[in-house]
């Protein structure tokens, strides 16, 4: 008897452990991450629910004594818009540890496509981009900047 009690103690301690833990998740992603390739850092910040990330740094902010541009993108209107303080994730929820159901942008190519991402350390998020299933897309990871 007193083996199941102990069992049912540490299940119980268990469970209260793991609630704070996913409870304190969702916001782990917060803060200023670099891309893949360390030219840009994008902020990750929450409204209501939902995450978004700007471009708050580039490696290259000018080009040819301008301010880099949205030159890439699909549409015309939008291509003389500079791409610092540029938003490229948004509409992203949290759910069972992953970061889903949002959008991501990407300036090289001018599109857009959906977005889902995992933190799989505390400086390390893996940012996956797909047209349709989340299996069939580009998975890159970002590190954690300093702010």
């Amino acid at each position: 008897m007193k083996i199941r009690q102990l069992a049912s103690l540490f299940a119980v301690l268990f469970l209260i452990t793991m609630h704070g833990v996913i409870a304190q998740e969702q916001d782990d992603i917060l803060g200023v991450w670099y891309n893949t390739e360390k030219t840009a850092k994008v902020q990750i910040t929450k409204s209501g629910k939902e995450f978004m990330g700007k471009i708050v740094w580039l490696l290259e902010p000018e080009r040819n004594g301008v301010p880099a541009m949205d030159d890439q993108n699909d549409d015309e209107n939008l291509r003389k818009r500079p791409l610092m303080g540029l938003t490229i994730l948004e509409g992203l929820q949290y759910k069972n540890g992953t970061w889903k159901g949002g959008k991501i942008y990407d300036p090289k190519s001018g599109n857009t496509y959906s977005c889902e991402i995992k933190l799989l350390s505390e400086d390390v998020l893996e940012v996956t981009g797909y047209l349709g299933f989340s299996w069939i897309g580009r998975t890159v990871e970002w590190e954690k900047a300093e702010d």
